[in-house]
């Protein structure tokens, strides 16, 4: 073998050498990057381990201390009686006996005054904690979480009364700043009376709608309770809610029914309505601020209120809401049609001359009953002929004794 031919045999080893080698570089290269990115996984599998440990020992904790408290024994509750000078306190428990005990060091001495509640331990009847202001379940149960969805433009007839309330109401509680730069206090009340279905509750709704204040809504017959001094405690505890969700509009429907003028009765059910009014009068202007509560009343029978609710200061506003003129009707007309597909012929102007003496709640319902005539003779849009027949079955009117109202014949 000449020379030549070692010295390529050499050089093929070489190469062949040198390609093994970086084929092993790639394979080593590769099984590196294998391993690190399992590493990777096997870091971030530690660190959710860990996590899940911490958890359950939190969560083991959480639960030891659930099984601590529950196996811990009942408080007493009581009521602070007198505030002595060395901490110590003088409690009414509710078994009935006084007793002076030691406060915990924990609570806050603004919150312990006489009449507060407070949790006593039972074997030391130490005071542990002090308790909220006891509330009936009743009470939450007036607030009216969801706005009614009424604004002033479903309420015809009545421009010049919803401008009064919205002074009354809105104003003070959108722009106070403007009242306290003249220097006048806010209307405190506002009264609304009228006959039935004239829109009363119609536009405490509205009110309730276009105001972001907390809305409250009792019936002034939720007042009247069975024992004795119920009916004033749940008075009481209504306007403590309303001050404590201020701003906030507190409309009493029916008010009639709790506000009536007193009387010499000697029935005890009389006498217990009475002095749940005594309770009413005293929250709406007696010794304590009310704030930003304002008061809307409703009222069918204002002729049989008692004169110290009437007063000034009480409702600083009575509004009287009539039943609607003729263009007041056209125009409730109008409102409760918004959505019905009605014929051409159908003439409002007559509809509301027709329909003299008619409260909204009326119209409303000869707008129902005229739908159902369509409806029930599978029409898609209601007549003129519809709406006639619907104030004859609502206004108990005969007007077909006409041969012709604007130009529709009866047969």
């Amino acid at each position: 073998m000449g020379s030549d031919e070692v010295e390529f045999k050499d050089m093929k080893e070489n190469v062949d050498m040198a390609e093994y080698l970086l084929d092993r570089l790639k394979q080593l290269e590769e099984e590196y990057r294998r391993l690190k990115e399992l590493y990777r996984r096997l870091e971030d599998e530690k660190r959710f381990v860990e996590s899940e440990r911490i958890r359950y020992e939190r969560e083991v904790r959480r639960l030891r201390s659930e099984i601590e408290r529950l196996r811990s024994p009942p408080l007493i509750v009581g009521t602070v009686s007198d505030i002595l000078t060395d901490g110590k306190v003088v409690v009414k428990s509710s078994t009935g006996p006084k007793f002076v005990v030691h406060t915990s060091q924990y609570i806050n001495p603004d919150e312990l005054k006489p009449g507060a509640r407070v949790a006593l331990n039972q074997q030391t009847l130490a005071v542990v904690s002090v308790l909220p202001t006891p509330k009936d379940p009743m009470v939450y149960g007036f607030e009216v979480e969801e706005k009614p969805g009424i604004t002033y433009g479903d309420i015809g007839g009545l421009d010049k009364q919803i401008e009064e309330i919205r002074e009354a109401v809105e104003l003070p509680l959108l722009k106070p700043e403007l009242f306290a730069e003249i220097g006048i206090d806010p209307p405190k009340g506002v009264l609304l009376f009228g006959p039935p279905g004239t829109g009363k509750t119609l536009m405490a709704k509205a009110v309730a709608t276009h105001t972001n204040a907390t809305f409250i809504r009792v019936v002034g017959s939720e007042f009247v309770q069975k024992f004795i001094g119920e009916g004033a405690r749940l008075v009481r505890e209504v306007f403590q809610l309303a001050r404590e969700k201020s701003p906030t509009i507190l409309f009493i429907d029916e008010l009639d029914a709790i506000a009536a003028r007193r009387t010499s009765s000697d029935t005890s059910g009389d006498r217990e309505v009475q002095r749940t009014l005594m309770q009413l009068l005293a929250e709406m202007d007696g010794f304590d601020a009310r704030g930003d509560v304002k008061i809307v009343g409703a009222t069918n029978r204002i002729d049989i209120l008692d004169p110290a609710i009437l007063r000034p200061g009480r409702f600083d506003r009575i509004i009287e809401i009539p039943m609607p003129n003729i263009e007041g009707r056209i125009q409730i007309f109008r409102i409760h049609t918004r959505k019905m597909k009605v014929s051409d012929d159908v003439d409002f102007n007559e509809l509301a001359r027709l329909t003299e003496g008619a409260s909204g709640a009326d119209i409303k319902a000869i707008v129902t009953e005229a739908g159902m005539f369509a409806i029930r003779e599978e029409r898609t849009s209601v007549t003129m002929d519809d709406f006639l027949r619907a104030v004859e079955k609502v206004l108990k009117k005969d007007i077909r004794g006409a041969p012709e109202v604007k130009g529709v014949m009866f047969v």
